[in-house]
C-alpha cells in the first residue's frame, strides 16, 4: 500500500478502547489471509505485506472500528518459532485460534490452547478454509469441543451457497442469515426453514454455555421456562464469559467470499476484553525488591515490553512494543532493562544483561509492513519503536527516574544445536557483530563457543535455517555447518609410568630436564593431584613446582583427544638436572612429555556427559518415547502424570549427550508434536570402547 492509500494512525482516548488479538494455529491453516482479510475490511484497503519473514516472525496490524482499535498480531505457525508465538501471547489479551475445517485440531495448537488456559487467556476459534476440497466444518466443531474442553460453543453456521462455495453465516444468537454471496457488503436477512435443523442443532448449547457464565441466576429458569432471552443480555452474558476465559466462541469464516469476517471483527469489538480486563504481568524495581502494584491506567507510571525487534534496511532498529502502564512519549527518554538471564538459562553470547537512559525515535502504529505516525501510546497499547538501538526483545521500558523491570514470558529452550565455520577470514570477522544482533532481536537464539567452535542453538531445523538466511542475506556472513563437538573429558583407568627428557645442550644456553613419574586413576570426581616422592635431591626444589606446574598444564590440554583429564594422580618420583642447563621451561617441557608418553588407549579413557532428560508427551506417545531412549543408550529413571496436564505424562532419563544432537528433530516426530524436553547435565561416564575409538579415529580432538 502506498503512502495516500495508507490509514491513519488510532488514536486511543481510554484502555476501554483497546483491544489486543493475536492469531495462532498451525501453518496452513489460512491464518496470515485472516489476517489480512480482518485488516482490510476494517481499514477499507488492502493490508500490505510485510515480506517473507511474516511466516517467521509477529506482524501486527493496528485499525479502528465501531469506535474501538483492535491491533491484530499475526504469530508464525511453525512449531520452530514458538517463542513468538508467545511473544505475541504477551502482547494481546486474547487469543484468535485459528483451525482449518479440512485438517482439524494438531497437537501443537492443543498443547498451546492448554498453555492459554493455564494463565486464563480469553480464546475464541476461528474455523477457516470451509471451501477446501476435504472440509467438514461440523466434524472440525466437534473435534474443537473434544480437545479444548467445556464452554467451546459455535457463535455461527456456515450456508452454502447454491454453486458451492460458503456464501454465508447463519449467526445463532440474532437468527438471521448473514449473506455474502455478492462479494461486497453482507447482506442480513431471516433464517428460512431450510435454516431449522441448524439452529435446533446448535442453539440450545450456545445459549446454554452463555447462561451458565451469566452473573444472573434467574435466566437459567427464565429459560428453561421458554422465555426468548433478549439479544443484549445474551450479548452482555457472552462479553463477560469470553473476558473471564471461561466461553470459547467458535466463529467459521470464508476467505474466499469474506463471510464471517465481519462477524469476527464485531465480536472482537465488542466481546473481547480490554487491556483493563487483563492482569498485568508482574513487575519489580530494577535493583530487586517487591512487586509494584500497577493497572492499565494511562497516568500511571511507564511500564512496557519489547516483545519483537527487526532491523529495516531503511528504518534501522525497529522495536515492537507493548505498554502495559503509563504513556510513551516520542520526545522523553526511557530506561531500557535487559535482564535475559530471568528468561532463559543459560543464555549464551549476546544476551548480556544491560541498563541504559535513550530517547527513542519515533513513536507508531503498526500497519503490517509500513508505520502510522503518532505522538504517544497510552497503556493498553501496542506500537513500534524506533531508534531504540540497544533494546532487545523481552526488555523492559520505564522511566528513568523509576526504573522497573517486567518479569519476562517463558520461552522454549533451544535445544537443537549446529556447528557453523566461517567460509573465508572476512567472515571470520564479521561474524561476531552479526551474531550479537542476531541475538538481540532472537531472545530464543544461543550462541556458546565452549568447545573451540560456534554453536548455534535453536528451537529447530527451520529456525536454524532461517537464522543462517539473515547470517548471509543481511549481514554477508557465510557460513558452513560442521559436526557438533561434544565435550568431553579424559581420565586415567591404569596405572602408567614414563620418563620425560628435554636436552637440548648444542650450541649456547642448553636446555636440560629429566623427570620419571607416574599417572594413577582417583575415585570419579576427585579432580587431579600432584605429589612428589624425590629422594636425594635428583630433582632441585625449585624444580619441582616447574614439574607440577608442567603437569597441570599439560593435564588440562589433555592427553588422548585435547580434552580436559579429570581424576588423575600424577607422581614425581625421579629425575636429573643439569647445574647450568637446567631451568623452569626445561622442566614443565619434561612433564608435559612424560604424560603424553603415558598417555595410551590401555591407560586413558574418555568420559562422555550425561544429561538428565525430562521429557513431557501426550501418553499414546509415551511407549515409542521409551522405546527411543533404549536406541540412544540412554536409562530410564522413572515416569509420572504431567502434573497439570491430564493425559500426559513426564518421563525421567539419563543419556549421553552425543545422543542428543538431534534429539529436537526426532522427538516432534516420535510425539507428533505433543512433546516437549529439558536437559541438564548429570554427569560423566566412560565412553564405551567401540565408540571411544571410533571417535578417535575421526580424529575427534576438540582444538
Amino acid at each position: 500500500m502506498n503512502a495516500t492509500t495508507s490509514p491513519q494512525a488510532p488514536v486511543p482516548t481510554s484502555v476501554e478502547q483497546i483491544r489486543n488479538v493475536v492469531l495462532v494455529g498451525p501453518s496452513g491453516a489460512g491464518k496470515s489471509r485472516l489476517f489480512e482479510q480482518v485488516v482490510g475490511v476494517v481499514a477499507g484497503a488492502k493490508a500490505p505485506r510485510a515480506g517473507t519473514e511474516h511466516s517467521t516472525g509477529l506482524r501486527a496490524a493496528s485499525v479502528e472500528r465501531e469506535g474501538v482499535v483492535i491491533t491484530l498480531v499475526d504469530a508464525p505457525g511453525n512449531p520452530d518459532f514458538v517463542g513468538e508465538v508467545r511473544a505475541g501471547l504477551r502482547a494481546a489479551d486474547a487469543a484468535l485460534f485459528v483451525v482449518s475445517a479440512a485438517d482439524g485440531v494438531d497437537a501443537a495448537t492443543r498443547t498451546l490452547w492448554h498453555e492459554c488456559a493455564v494463565v486464563g487467556m480469553p480464546r475464541a476459534v476461528v474455523i477457516t478454509q470451509l471451501d477446501a476440497k476435504d472440509a467438514d466444518f461440523a466434524t472440525t466443531l466437534a473435534d474443537c469441543q473434544a480437545h479444548f474442553g467445556a464452554g467451546v460453543q459455535p457463535l455461527g453456521i456456515p450456508v452454502a451457497g447454491a454453486d458451492g462455495p460458503v456464501s454465508s453465516i447463519a449467526d445463532l444468537l440474532l437468527g438471521e442469515i448473514h449473506d455474502y454471496t455478492g462479494g461486497g457488503d453482507r447482506i442480513v436477512r431471516e433464517a428460512g426453514p431450510e435454516h431449522a435443523d441448524a439452529f435446533d442443532t446448535y442453539r440450545g448449547g450456545l445459549i446454554e454455555g452463555l447462561i451458565e457464565e451469566s452473573e444472573d441466576d434467574s435466566l437459567m429458569d427464565r429459560y428453561l421456562e421458554g422465555e426468548v432471552l433478549p439479544f443484549e443480555t445474551l450479548e452482555a452474558d457472552l462479553l463477560t464469559a469470553v473476558a473471564h476465559g471461561a466461553f470459547h466462541p467458535v466463529l467459521p469464516v470464508s476467505a474466499e467470499t469474506g463471510a464471517g469476517i465481519g462477524v469476527l471483527v464485531h465480536l472482537v469489538a465488542a466481546a473481547f476484553p480490554h487491556p483493563g480486563l487483563h492482569p498485568l504481568p508482574t513487575v519489580t524495581p530494577v535493583d530487586g525488591g517487591a512487586a509494584v502494584e500497577l493497572t492499565a491506567d494511562p497516568s500511571g507510571p511507564l511500564v512496557a515490553e519489547v516483545v519483537h525487534t527487526r532491523s529495516d534496511a531503511y528504518m534501522g532498529h525497529l522495536s515492537l512494543v507493548r505498554v502495559f502502564s503509563g504513556t510513551l512519549r516520542h520526545d522523553r527518554a526511557v530506561h531500557v532493562s535487559g535482564h535475559m538471564e530471568l528468561l532463559q538459562t543459560p543464555t549464551g553470547e549476546g544476551h548480556a544483561a544491560h541498563d541504559e537512559d535513550v530517547r527513542p525515535g519515533a513513536v507508531a502504529a503498526p500497519f503490517d509492513g509500513e508505520l502510522l505516525p503518532k505522538q504517544q501510546a497510552i497503556a493498553g497499547e501496542i506500537v513500534v519503536v524506533t531508534k531504540l538501538s540497544s533494546a532487545q526483545t523481552s526488555d523492559s521500558i520505564s522511566d528513568p527516574a523509576n526504573p522497573l523491570l517486567v518479569t519476562p514470558w517463558a520461552l522454549p529452550d533451544a535445544l537443537l544445536p549446529a556447528a557453523v565455520s566461517p567460509v573465508t577470514r572476512a567472515d571470520e570477522d564479521r561474524m561476531p557483530s552479526a551474531f550479537r544482533d542476531l541475538a538481540a532481536e532472537d531472545p530464543t537464539l544461543r550462541i556458546e563457543h565452549g568447545t573451540g567452535q560456534v554453536v548455534l542453538w535453536t528451537t529447530g531445523p527451520a529456525h536454524l535455517e532461517l537464522i543462517l538466511g539473515r547470517l548471509r542475506d543481511r549481514y554477508n556472513v557465510s557460513v558452513e555447518k560442521v559436526p557438533v563437538k561434544v565435550p568431553m573429558k579424559e581420565t586415567p583407568i591404569a596405572s602408567a609410568t614414563a620418563q620425560g627428557r628435554h636436552v637440548k645442550q648444542s650450541g649456547g644456553h642448553g636446555q636440560f630436564a629429566v623427570v620419571h613419574m607416574t599417572m594413577e586413576p582417583l575415585p570419579r570426581g576427585t579432580g587431579n593431584e600432584f605429589h612428589e616422592k624425590v629422594v636425594g635431591g635428583a630433582v632441585p626444589r625449585q624444580f619441582i613446582q616447574s614439574v607440577e606446574k608442567g603437569t597441570l598444564a599439560q593435564l588440562d590440554k589433555g592427553l588422548l583427544a585435547g580434552w580436559p583429564v579429570v581424576d588423575a594422580k600424577v607422581t614425581l618420583f625421579d629425575g636429573k638436572a643439569h647445574s647450568v642447563d637446567s631451568s623452569d621451561v626445561a622442566f614443565q617441557t619434561a612433564a608435559s612429555l612424560a604424560l603424553k608418553e603415558m598417555a595410551t588407549t590401555a591407560s586413558m579413557a574418555l568420559l562422555e556427559p550425561i544429561d538428565t532428560v525430562q521429557v513431557t508427551v501426550d501418553d499414546d506417545y509415551l511407549g515409542a518415547v521409551m522405546t527411543d531412549v533404549g536406541t540412544r543408550r540412554g536409562q530410564i529413571i522413572g515416569s509420572e502424570p504431567a502434573a497439570g496436564e491430564e493425559g500426559r505424562s513426564t518421563l525421567t532419563a539419563a543419556i549421553p549427550q552425543l545422543e542428543l544432537i538431534d534429539y529436537a528433530i526426532a522427538l516432534r516426530s516420535l510425539a507428533h508434536g505433543t512433546g516437549r524436553f529439558t536437559r541438564e547435565l548429570r554427569g560423566y561416564e566412560q565412553l564405551p570402547d567401540r565408540i571411544a575409538r571410533e571417535h578417535l579415529a575421526d580424529g575427534g580432538k576438540h582444538a
